[in-house]
């Protein structure tokens, strides 16, 4: 059986990077471009690069755009293919605050210095939720009884961005994370079902992924881990209850290693034109992100730094 997974892996490892190949077929960045999506259909990482694509398409600024998948792993499968595509300009990848705990909870042999990092463009942010019918009203209701029984309270969450919200939230709040029972679930929506089931307590979610959820009221929204309001969202931020939580769910683009300079000054121009366009604003608003593009310099030190907060963050879970 372990022989056979192994081939499986091998076999839809070939099979994804003979597609990513016909797919970026020819040099010209402006002809064919493949964006790859380092986690299955339809999460986060996914529509960010469906909105690029779409926004590019709309434009004319590339003749041919296909999104590729590459799943597993946090996101670090797809790290590791793209530090494989050494030279090969016209693929661009996604890369978040997940990607960089995936590589530190799994020892990835693969990290962010193996690939060139081009620019930051989004964040989104966290929402702590309980089920409508909870007994904890707010955010000090739900701390009081996770620090007098912090194994009662079981928490769940989308992904691994959403543990380490978690984990921050608990470091504010005097509560060893390692005492802290949590269900990882592959989506907010799984999220929002395992509260609303009584599976677990509380969670933490991307906001968007929970909208529905918490204007239907069937959950209640206790605070935003984002640093102020986001407009048009009537949720107090953590840090406003006294609690220090400003964790963002940033999304950057990556391309591969072995790249020319130019051809790495090109693609940041193509981004840059991107997210210039109405559809890509339209698509900023619609999914409540927060438009924090950063490049160059200042970029490479904001990355060193997140490694290294989510690093800590990452020893804490254990």
């Amino acid at each position: 059986m372990a022989a056979y997974s192994i081939v499986a892996v091998a076999t839809i490892g070939l099979a994804t990077f003979v597609s990513i190949q016909s797919a970026s077929g020819g040099s010209d960045i402006r002809a064919n471009l493949t964006l790859i999506a380092p986690a299955g259909a339809g999460g986060g990482w996914d529509m960010f690069m469906r909105e690029q694509q779409q926004a590019m398409r709309a434009n004319g600024l590339v003749n041919n755009t296909q999104v590729v998948n590459i799943p597993g792993a946090a996101g670090t499968i797809g790290l590791g293919q793209l530090s494989t595509m050494s030279g090969q300009a016209n693929n661009l990848m996604v890369t978040g605050a997940g990607l960089v705990a995936g590589v530190e909870q799994l020892d990835s042999a693969v990290t962010h210095d193996d690939v060139r990092a081009i620019a930051r463009v989004v964040e989104e942010y966290d929402v702590v939720v309980v089920p409508a019918s909870s007994p904890y009203k707010t955010l000090d209701d739900l701390v009081q009884a996770w620090k007098a029984d912090p194994a009662a309270i079981a928490w769940t969450g989308g992904g691994t961005f959403d543990q380490l919200v978690m984990t921050e939230l608990a470091l504010a709040a005097g509560v060893d994370p390692s005492d802290t029972t949590y269900i990882p679930k592959s989506g907010g929506g799984e999220a929002a079902q395992a509260l609303i089931t009584d599976t677990a307590k509380a969670a933490t979610s991307g906001y968007k992924d929970v909208e529905d959820q918490i204007d239907s009221g069937r959950l209640r929204a206790l605070g935003l881990a984002a640093p102020q309001r986001l407009e048009g969202v009537d949720i107090p931020t953590l840090t406003e209850q006294g609690y220090e939580v400003d964790l963002a769910n940033w999304r950057a683009i990556l391309a591969p290693p072995g790249i020319t300079d130019e051809e790495f000054i090109e693609l940041r121009t193509l981004v840059e034109e991107t997210i210039a366009t109405p559809e890509w604003q339209d698509a900023v608003e619609r999914n409540k992100w927060v438009d924090v593009y950063l490049s160059g310099d200042e970029f490479d030190e904001f990355m060193i730094s997140e490694q290294q907060r989510i690093g800590e963050l990452v020893k804490e879970i254990g």
